[in-house]
């Protein structure tokens, strides 16, 4: 079943548990919890053992399991630390952005090379380490998602599919979501109004708020018979609790509803 979840940095003004509760809530299957350095770090790498028995408590008090969680890095010595914690808590996938610089060959083979080996390092503690396309970086699209993944050989690899990031480069994220099924193990969502750079305010990247075709996205999901995460990832300005729990809910009953359209709930 695919299972829909909330990336914590929506909540970055709260602790985790009251992210937790508020997912929780709002009907979630699960969570993504944060630890990208100093934005959001529900998940603190610095301190993650004396913090586990806590993030623990709260998944089995709340049935609230962990999804995934974003580190958003390549620095190899944090990431290493992050799949030792998630291997000891119990969080499948680290997702991280591909580095290096847009239609820049130079930057391209070195963001290759260093996911190879990251990824290497994820498969040693049993961890899948999923990439996405990203605006502005050397994978952007999906001709370079298909590079990354002719490339990449750890079987701990996996594409982190946002349609926000393919819609601003141009494509149709339905259309372009069978291209990288054969890989794909995690998704982000959000919504986007125009063709960015920026996806917008964290108001208007609420799931069905903005230009994305969702319904033919999710349409696609089930037809190639996705079952991972997907999980809703709204960056921007720090909202209050009212506020993220106001754009998680209104996320989760879109797509919740459309899911149901589709049978896939």
């Amino acid at each position: 079943m695919i299972k829909l979840g909330v990336n914590s940095v929506l909540f970055k003004a709260v602790s985790f548990r009251e992210a937790a509760e508020a997912i929780k809530k709002c009907g979630y299957d699960g969570v993504e919890i944060s630890a990208i350095g100093g934005m959001c770090e529900h998940l603190n790498l610095a301190d993650w053992k004396n913090q586990k028995a806590e993030l623990i408590a709260i998944r089995e008090e709340l049935d609230l399991p962990f999804l995934s969680t974003e580190v958003a890095s390549h620095d190899r010595e944090r990431l290493n630390t992050a799949f030792e914690a998630c291997a000891e808590i119990g969080i499948p996938i680290v997702n991280i952005g591909p580095g290096g610089r847009m239609n820049d060959e130079d930057t391209m083979k070195t963001s290759l090379e260093t996911i190879q080996m990251l990824a290497e390092d994820a498969e040693k503690y049993g961890i899948t380490l999923c990439v996405k396309a990203h605006v502005g970086a050397a994978v952007f699209s999906t001709p370079t998602t298909l590079r990354m993944m002719d490339t990449i050989t750890s079987p701990a690899f996996g594409v982190d599919m946002d349609p926000s990031h393919i819609h601003r480069a141009g494509e149709n994220p339905a259309v372009a979501l069978p291209a990288v099924l054969s890989k794909m193990k995690h998704i982000h969502i959000r919504d986007c109004k125009g063709e960015g750079p920026s996806p917008g305010d964290p108001t208007n990247q609420a799931c069905g708020r903005g230009d994305i075709d969702l319904y033919g996205y999710f349409k696609a999901m089930v037809d190639q018979k996705y079952n991972g995460p997907v999980c809703l990832e709204v960056i921007g300005p720090e909202q209050t609790l009212t506020d993220a729990t106001r754009i998680a809910a209104e996320s989760y009953g879109y797509m919740n509803a459309i899911l149901k359209m589709l049978g896939a709930r």
